[in-house]
C-alpha cells in the first residue's frame, strides 16, 4: 500500500490523491494515529509541516517518524519527502538541517543538475521548471546522497540516496487553496496573498503537468 503521511493540519495532500492511480492511504499522525508498520508499505510519501526536522520535543511523533523513515531506506522501499519531508529525510541519515537559510516563498524556477536530468524521478521533465516553494529550513545532502536539482536562492533543492529515496526542498502537490491558507499564517505573506496566487495562476499550467509527471514517476519505481 501507498502511505502518505501528513504533519500538519494545515499541509494537506493537495493535487497528489487526484494525480495517483494506485490504492493509498493517508496517515495524520500529528493527531495521534499510528504510522504504519513497515511491512505494509510499498511506498511512502512524507509531507510537509510548519515544525522543524528536529522539534522532537515538542512534536514526539517526529521521533518515530524518523525511525519508519530510517527503516524505509534500509529496505529500499520507495520513498518521497517533500519539504519537511526531505528535510527529515536528510535529518535521518545524519545531514544538517538549518532554520533562517536559503529561505524561499513563490512560484520559483528549479534548475536540474546533470545527475537529476538522468534521474528516474524526473524522467520527462525539463531541466528548468517552475516550482512552489515555502521553506524557511533547508536540508544539507546526506553522505552519499546525490545532489539532482538547485535554484539560485537554494542550493540543495532535490536529492537522491541509494535507488529509492528522494527528498525535495520544492511543493509539487500545492494548489491556490492551500496557497491562501498558508498566506494567512502571518501578516507579511498575508499581504502578498494577490501577488503568490497570480504568479502560481500564470505557472500553473506547466506546474501541473510537472507535479503529474513527478509523481507518476516515483509511483513507477514501486511499482513497476
Amino acid at each position: 500500500m501507498l502511505y502518505i503521511i501528513q504533519n500538519d493540519a494545515e499541509v494537506p495532500p493537495g493535487n497528489l490523491p487526484g494525480n495517483l492511480t494506485v490504492p493509498y492511504v493517508i496517515c495524520h499522525p500529528y493527531r495521534g494515529e499510528s504510522l504504519p508498520a513497515i511491512a505494509a508499505i510499498s511506498a511512502l510519501i512524507v509531507l510537509g509541516g510548519a515544525m522543524g526536522a528536529n522539534d522532537d520535543l515538542k512534536y514526539p511523533f517526529l521521533t518515530d517518524l524518523k525511525q519508519l523513515i530510517r527503516d524505509v531506506v534500509t529496505a529500499e522501499v520507495p520513498y518521497l519527502g517533500i519539504c519537511l519531508g526531505g528535510q527529515l529525510l536528510a535529518a535521518t541519515l545524519g545531514a544538517t538541517v538549518e532554520s533562517c537559510r536559503w529561505e524561499e516563498v513563490g512560484t520559483l524556477p528549479v534548475l536540474l543538475t546533470d545527475a537529476g536530468c538522468g534521474d528516474p524521478l524526473f524522467g520527462g521533465i525539463v531541466q528548468e521548471f517552475q516550482t512552489f516553494q515555502w521553506h524557511h529550513d533547508s536540508f544539507d545532502i546526506p553522505a552519499g546522497g546525490i545532489l539532482l536539482a538547485s535554484s539560485p536562492a537554494c542550493p540543495n533543492q532535490a536529492f537522491r540516496v541509494g535507488c529509492s529515496a528522494w527528498g525535495l526542498q520544492f511543493h509539487p502537490e500545492v494548489t491556490g487553496n492551500i496557497i491562501r491558507d498558508w498566506c494567512a499564517w502571518d501578516r507579511a505573506t498575508a499581504d502578498k496573498t494577490a501577488e503568490y496566487l497570480a504568479a502560481f495562476s500564470g505557472a500553473a499550467d506547466t506546474y501541473c503537468t510537472t507535479a503529474r509527471q513527478l509523481l507518476c514517476n516515483f509511483i513507477q519505481t514501486a511499482y513497476r
